[in-house]
């Protein structure tokens, strides 16, 4: 695998794009965007587990039935969320607009929106600058990064991936994009994430690739433990690339899969890193569980605790915040075997801090210098009794490690500065 540029476009087939079109009230941002393909793909999505629910998805997840979409429609500014049966008229317009400038069939377009909940979408201005938009597609990066700043919000920093691998001797690309940085907490972590490939691939085996992908990335990251009313990834494959069909699970669905977790995780860790007032990107990885979901469990419970967020923010090494947060997690481990290390994002740097689930003397001064950088990792041994090593797996994917299970999860610190855009988001 490596990475390319064009985003969403690198792929065969696929063009965007983005205007502004009125939903935000200055225009000095694009607010809707357009993603299409040539042909119909297949496709496959996951949205928020909260039970209230925005009218896009509602409506993505009837048109998505078939397993086949040819274009998604997004615009930022707007929610569309607890609008009642307003919000899913103006969700079906809003499909049915983009249908029709594009001569597709309703069902093949998804519907995505972003923004402030609870307030009626303007669901005409997307209709009065429709044509626009789609005369603005293009099959560049031009296009991606045009369809890319008008999904974002809060965002401060763009979420973007593309890499090209090889499936049975044939060149396939997958592309993407995601926004977030607040109410980002699984499941499935607050954000949207639309995925392109030029794979051929069967749509139940593209939802599996997904569903593990999610699993292993989206669903281990929290800013603030909000979860969201709009959360949504969906991926299309359109199958321009010309590789054989996958529609088995064998090497190719294999690689392919692993290749979606990566672009996955790549974005993943792009929106712990952009959370709303972040100064760092935080990293807790726990090896030697019994099973990965533990190891899941554990970390996603470290890096969701507003203490341990507060004290990563101060760079404070105060370890038994994470203990504690360990604690209540639900996953029964032994506390007097457990090991703690603080690294630095690159690994070269680390200290020790607690062994055998006790403090131990270790350098406050580099413990501080350590947490004080744009990365920092959170290391936690479960320490078996069984073992013998002293060296913790670092398998970061979830798979097994010297000593069992491991996984990571990605977070940020809690900042004044978080407070401050919560405060008056609205305006």
């Amino acid at each position: 695998m490596q990475q390319v540029t064009g985003g969403v476009c690198a792929p065969r087939g696929f063009s965007a794009g983005g205007i502004w079109c009125g939903i935000r009230k200055k225009n000095d941002k694009r607010d809707l965007a357009l993603i299409v393909s040539s042909v119909p793909a297949a496709a496959a999505a996951m949205y928020t587990t909260n039970r209230v629910e925005a009218a896009s998805i509602q409506i993505t997840r009837e048109h998505l039935r078939s397993g086949r979409c040819q274009a998604i429609i997004c615009n930022s500014g707007n929610a569309n969320a607890c609008t009642g049966e307003a919000g899913l008229a103006a969700a079906r317009r809003m499909a049915a607009a983009a249908a029709k400038a594009l001569n597709l069939e309703e069902h093949l377009v998804a519907v995505a929106s972003t923004g402030v909940i609870g307030v009626p979408l303007p669901i005409e201005r997307v209709e009065a600058h429709i044509t626009e938009l789609v005369q603005n597609l293009r099959n560049d990066e031009a296009g991606h990064a045009a369809a890319l700043e008008a999904i974002m919000t809060t965002d401060t920093r763009k979420k973007e991936v593309a890499i090209e691998l090889m499936l049975s001797g044939v060149p396939v690309r997958i592309g993407a994009m995601a926004k977030g940085a607040g109410m980002i907490h699984p499941n499935m972590a607050t954000m949207l994430c639309f995925i392109t490939t030029d794979a051929a691939i069967a749509p139940s085996l593209l939802e599996v690739a997904l569903r593990q992908a999610v699993s292993r990335s989206f669903n281990r990251v929290s800013v603030d433990g909000d979860t969201s009313t709009n959360d949504t990834v969906l991926v299309l494959a359109n199958g321009k690339a010309g590789n054989r069909p996958i529609d088995t699970d064998g090497p190719d669905f294999q690689l392919f899969a692993t290749a979606l977790e990566e672009v996955c995780i790549t974005l993943a860790r792009m929106i712990a890193r952009d959370g709303e007032g972040a100064t760092k990107l935080v990293t807790c990885t726990v090896s030697g569980a019994e099973h990965e979901e533990d190891a899941a469990a554990l970390a996603r419970a470290v890096i969701s605790s507003s203490l341990v967020k507060a004290a990563m923010f101060g760079a404070d090494a105060n370890w038994g915040r994470i203990l504690c947060a360990m604690g209540y997690s639900g996953v029964p481990f032994d506390p007097s075997f457990v090991r703690v290390r603080f690294a630095s994002g690159s690994g070269n740097e680390e200290i020790l801090v607690c062994e055998g689930g006790a403090a131990i003397p270790f350098s406050e001064e580099k413990a501080k210098h350590i947490l004080s950088q744009e990365e920092v990792q959170i290391l936690i041994d479960l320490g078996h009794k069984a073992s013998t090593s002293t060296d913790t797996p670092r398998d970061t994917k979830g798979g097994a490690g010297q000593r069992g299970h491991a996984a990571t999860c990605w977070g940020c610190d809690l900042t004044y500065e978080y407070v401050k855009i919560n405060g008056d988001y609205r305006s």
